[in-house]
């Protein structure tokens, strides 16, 4: 099988896709914007700077849509039995003016929570790439729920799966431990309301004197200044790290060396929690914000606990609950840990992608 993917060569997104096929011996290539590269993967870059479309204008955004000639070129070239873009505008709109089929569309989050509430048109483009899709896939059933306003097609959910055999618990994952460790792994910018974690944080350090917390954060993002001082406001920055960057390895590390993740989150338009399916894999039980698919990447009460957006309180109970129960963590993380391997095994998730792959070409 020849699948072509319009999607950013730098998401590990694309990159897992590609992977997984790769493996399965199929002929994968890659049309992307922006550059980037995916070893053993053809990606035919177009050489756009993606952060200088996003800052432009409403309508000259769209400067790339000149490049679907380019692309129809290139497709022609790789002669494939299927394109798959992913993102329901941009890569959404350049498969549909390529006429190709069969055209598979995935949506991804602001392409249809954000991107059709800033405009007539948009809301125009965003009906006229789902229209001509001739399958359309949602990572969660709650952004599916937000793209059946635009068509009335069926919407298959396709999640985003981890690899079980990498993100898994330490052998000593459970063992006695002199210092309770809090922690998220994001990109440090406001929608992910990682300022709340910090002051839920501070609140339940202040009442528990006696208890040795820590809170580590993972991630770079512009907020990085902003909440490194709120530590040092609320008198905490000596129980606080900030990790930075973590590549892939590290990410386990981490995840294994928490005993509680909050992914706090302020979007309603928060599309599914990777990084929560990844704590959980890891075997540690998560508080999420109840917003957007964030709920349905754990399972409340059982491997979660839901907290209101924006509601430092809400956390610090949370918080409280878990840091006081040492019981209550080990079994809502065996919990987690069974519920990634029942729902988000990556095998499984794409597998059903691969099946939607040769129903659409008749295989």
């Amino acid at each position: 099988m020849k699948i072509c993917y319009l999607s950013d060569a730098n998401s590990i997104h694309t990159k897992k896709f590609c992977d997984f096929f790769k493996n399965k011996g199929y002929d994968v290539s890659v049309i992307s914007l922006n550059d980037g590269y995916i070893d053993g993967i053809p990606v035919y870059n177009l050489n756009y700077d993606m952060n200088e479309v996003k800052k432009d204008s409403s309508t000259r955004k769209l400067k790339y849509i000149l490049s679907f000639k380019k692309i129809s070129g290139i497709i022609d070239k790789i002669k494939p039995d299927l394109i798959h873009a992913h993102y329901a505008t941009s890569y959404g709109l350049l498969a549909a003016l390529s006429k190709f089929h069969p055209f598979i569309l995935s949506v991804w989050g602001s392409d249809v929570f954000d991107f059709p509430n800033s405009g007539i048109l948009n809301k125009m483009m965003l009906k006229y790439n789902l229209k001509k899709a001739d399958k359309v896939l949602s990572t969660s059933k709650v952004m599916a729920e937000e793209t059946r306003k635009y068509t009335d097609k069926k919407i298959e959910i396709t999640p985003f799966g981890v690899d079980l055999n990498i993100l898994k618990p330490y052998e000593n994952k459970y063992d006695h431990r002199d210092t309770i460790t809090i922690g998220t792994i994001k990109t440090l910018e406001e929608k992910y309301g990682i300022e709340y974690l910090i002051r839920g944080f501070a609140k339940v350090s202040f009442k528990y004197p006696g208890i040795n917390l820590k809170l580590e954060i993972g991630g770079r993002g512009s907020q990085r200044e902003y909440l490194e001082n709120l530590t040092e406001k609320l008198g905490i920055h000596n129980k606080v790290e900030f990790l930075g960057f973590l590549n892939r390895q590290q990410v386990v590390e981490v995840f294994n060396r928490f005993d509680i993740a909050v992914f706090p989150s302020i979007l309603d338009s928060e599309s599914f929690g990777v990084a929560a399916v990844e704590a959980q894999a890891c075997g540690t039980p998560v508080i999420v914000s109840n917003v957007g698919g964030l709920p349905e990447a754990t399972s409340p009460d059982v491997s979660s606990i839901l907290v209101r957006k924006e509601n430092s309180d809400d956390i610090q109970n949370a918080l409280e609950k878990l840091i006081l129960n040492k019981d209550l963590r080990i079994s809502m993380g065996k919990s987690a840990r069974r519920f990634v391997e029942d729902n988000f095994n990556i095998k499984d998730n794409f597998n059903k992608v691969d099946r939607i792959y040769k129903e659409i070409i008749n295989v």
